[in-house]
């Protein structure tokens, strides 16, 4: 005993209590602080996915299915991903008016974006699909406007036309105008491929390449005033330009030619 006190009064005792103190007390925050953590995280996403199954049921049930599965009123859910659904009720296209035309258009949203997500947290679970894109995956940083061009000509302008103006198609439905559509909807449109437009996952168009197209549309549908081209002709091609050519250019020459006879006519009786 007196051995074990002599060792306790050691001068170094005292800094190998608080070194094994520190040890002990790391380690158990390392062991229980992330479990905590992750168990907090599952508990406000089942949460989040409960209040959307909520918002569903009222919304979207009567179409699509109790449990997404659809019906003869609207097509199943299951697999579409939270991306769809953001795109979908955040342009207002869903929940579908009870009369409607061709296709579904764009108007104004009934849920909150906070409502949009747990919405969307619900569907996503009922099979893995496209997630909403973050900000980096479809903001200006790092994109290339010419390139976006060239692959908006490519891909996408024989509905939406060149600068993305819109277009009609077949039995009543038509490309919708990309003027004043958010980023994060455009490239949610890619991903999923609403209604009439074929889809362009990361295997069939990179992410880089919808970051680019968005570049080239916010780019040409920015300020009118500056448009290096000069007159734009609404964007629609060289449909439009044909036409102003005929109308405009075909009718001053022949102004100028009935102007020039009439003088010469004049001239000879002169």
């Amino acid at each position: 005993m007196k051995k074990l006190s002599a060792r306790r009064r050691h001068p170094l005792a005292a800094v190998v209590v608080l070194l094994l103190a520190l040890a002990a007390t790391g380690g158990l925050y390392a062991a229980f602080a992330p479990a905590g953590k992750a168990q907090a995280d599952e508990s406000s996403q089942s949460l989040t996915i409960k209040e959307g199954k909520k918002l569903y049921e009222v919304g979207c049930a009567s179409c699509h299915g109790t449990g997404g599965q659809g019906s003869s009123d609207g097509p199943s859910l299951v697999g579409v991903g939270a991306a769809a659904v953001d795109f979908q009720v955040g342009t207002g296209r869903m929940p579908a008016a009870t009369s409607q035309g061709a296709q579904v258009p764009r108007k104004k949203a009934v849920y909150t974006q906070a409502q949009i997500d747990q919405l969307a947290a619900y569907v996503a679970s009922l099979g893995a699909g496209p997630s909403v894109p973050t900000e980096q995956q479809y903001g200006p940083g790092g994109a290339d406007i010419a390139k976006g061009g060239e692959l908006f000509r490519t891909n996408c302008a024989q509905c939406h036309n060149f600068t993305g103006k819109g277009g009609a198609l077949t039995k009543g439905k038509y490309a919708p105008s990309l003027e004043g559509v958010a980023p994060k909807h455009i490239y949610e449109a890619m991903q999923t491929g609403p209604q009439n437009m074929p889809s362009f996952p990361d295997t069939t168009m990179s992410e880089k390449n919808k970051k680019d197209i968005i570049a080239y549309l916010n780019a040409v549908n920015g300020d009118e005033t500056d448009n290096p081209g000069g007159m734009e002709l609404g964007g629609l091609g060289p449909v439009s330009e044909g036409l102003f050519a005929w109308i405009f250019g075909l009718g001053a020459l022949i102004a100028v030619a009935v102007w020039v006879a009439a003088r010469t006519a004049k001239a000879k009786k002169s």
